[in-house]
């Protein structure tokens, strides 16, 4: 992770600032605001680890200090932040000086005023920190994404089962990757395939208390709560983590709880800025493009497909090329890729390189794919792709979302460079609908290697049904370079797996 760092002591934590102002306090009906009875609401994580710093996040359910106890190596650190409600009492803290490839623990307590308050009601976690940039070490992760769509949410029973299959593996790290929920949907006691499920306390939405409150719903599953203690996270977003297919030329609604032209961009990134344990610096505001290296073996590039965007409705063409990733992040990731060293490149992009997504109609495209039309940002992909080609860079892996199927390809995408491939292994959905789709664009000539999904979604019917296509995806990198990529089931069992060696 390239972040500033301040070299103080063994141990520096820099508080990372609130920087978004609450609408309004909101509380969860369930919490008491006695801030004699505070405590940890909602878990902890910890996130954007490095060979040498984190970021530990946690939530309070009142106004309170933030206690973290770092434990490592060479003894402990305790330091504390104000939480408020102008942050939903959410708050974070980014450590340095860590050392590399170390286990670290750490507890996470909150209490009414400044003093440590007796460790009451501590909360644990623990991550192991990146190993060193040149070290040759084994690697294994995890990706998902697609939690609690289309009214497919907590189980009454299992809550989201698929979380308890990854808790069982070792893993390094987990990368959520978007639609970690469905701000623009709603969960009812009901679901979409007839079990019963904890309802969601909110509506779609509009406001600040109702986007921190999908957030909470979804943290508090205790398989998710687990894994996040357990490992580092690294999160970005995708469409509904705002809504549907938004951009920041699209992002309003006309229909109620909407206000026409009221923008939901900023609150849907005030609110993930909020849940997610994402380093922030003053210098780059909102910035959630990044990269990590875990070693010699791998370096995992981190795409903001938002943000930045031009609309999905205009056209897409070679003389004119929509950007997805805008001016700025097209130039990082190009030096970034240009500079990495890694034997791996792994490109985590929250939409898919050839399946279609968004519509085929006046609304345009959502992901990288024109897929029969002008709209789309595939001129975009082609240049990145291209850039890759000419600088002579192999195993290019890209990890992928949003589409509720999972599926994957392999791309030789340039004629004169017969020799040039690229990977893409899709996972889906994690815990929503389902909705099978064995279209793809063949621009960059996919060819597909395996597709797991029902064969229409209006075969699935049932829970249990529902439950055989949920997904999600893993990666390992041997120390020797040989990378294993799978598609694993709710249960945790490989329903694809291809096994690469290293150029």
């Amino acid at each position: 992770m390239r972040m500033n760092h301040t070299l103080l002591a063994t141990f520096v934590i820099t508080v990372l600032g609130a920087t978004v102002a609450a609408q309004s306090a909101f509380a969860d009906s369930n919490e008491s605001i006695n801030t004699s009875n505070v405590m940890v609401s909602h878990g902890v994580a910890s996130g954007d680890v490095s060979s040498d710093s984190a970021v530990i996040w946690s939530r309070a359910n009142a106004e309170s200090t933030m206690h973290v106890l770092l434990k490592g190596n060479k003894g402990a650190v305790h330091q504390r932040l104000r939480v408020s409600a102008e942050d939903d009492f959410a708050g974070k803290l980014l450590l340095t000086d860590l050392k590399p490839d170390t286990e670290y623990s750490y507890s996470v307590w909150f209490s009414a005023a400044e003093h440590d308050g007796g460790r009451m009601n501590a909360v644990d976690g623990r991550f192991r920190t990146a190993p060193k940039a040149d070290k040759a070490k084994a690697v294994s992760f995890a990706w998902a994404g697609d939690v609690a769509g289309q009214n497919t949410c907590r189980d009454a029973h299992e809550g989201f089962p698929a979380f308890k299959a990854i808790n069982a593996m070792q893993l390094d790290f987990f990368i959520g990757l978007g639609d970690m929920i469905y701000a623009d949907g709603t969960c009812e006691a009901t679901g979409r395939y007839g079990n019963a499920q904890v309802a969601g306390d909110f509506e779609q939405a509009a406001d600040m208390p109702n986007y921190w409150a999908h957030w909470k719903y979804n943290r508090a599953d205790n398989g998710y709560r687990q894994l996040l203690a357990s490992m580092p996270y690294y999160a970005i977003w995708d469409d509904h983590e705002v809504v549907n297919d938004f951009g920041p030329l699209h992002d309003t609604r006309d229909t109620a709880p909407y206000t026409p032209g009221d923008h939901l961009l900023p609150k849907g990134l005030a609110a993930f800025m909020d849940y997610n344990p994402v380093a922030e610096s003053s210098q780059t505001p909102k910035r959630l493009y990044r990269s990590v290296k875990w070693g010699k073996n791998m370096e995992m590039f981190i795409i903001d497909t938002r943000q930045y965007r031009d609309a999905n409705f205009a056209a897409d063409s070679e003389a004119q090329p929509k950007t997805m990733l805008g001016r700025e992040q097209l130039v990082w990731l190009k030096d970034a890729l240009k500079k990495s060293d890694a034997t791996w490149k792994i490109i985590a992009s929250s939409v898919p390189m050839s399946i279609p997504t968004g519509s085929s109609g006046p609304r345009g495209r959502d992901g990288w794919a024109n897929y029969q039309q002008e709209g789309g940002f595939e001129y975009e992909l082609t240049d990145i792709l291209r850039f890759m080609q000419q600088n002579g860079m192999q195993n290019v892996v890209f990890l992928t979302t949003d589409v509720h199927f999972a599926e994957g390809f392999q791309y030789v995408p340039f004629a004169d460079a017969p020799d040039f491939k690229v990977y893409e292994f899709v996972s889906g959905p994690f815990n929503a609908g389902v909705f099978p789709n064995r279209a793809f664009d063949t621009s960059l000539n996919a060819e597909r290697l395996f597709f797991f999904g029902a064969e229409s979604s209006s075969d699935v019917t049932s829970w249990e049904q529902a439950k055989s296509w949920f997904n999600y995806g893993a990666i390992k990198i041997d120390e020797e370079g040989e990378l294993t990529a799978s598609i694993n089931d709710v249960n945790g069992d490989a329903v694809y797996e291809i096994s690469l060696q290293a150029k």
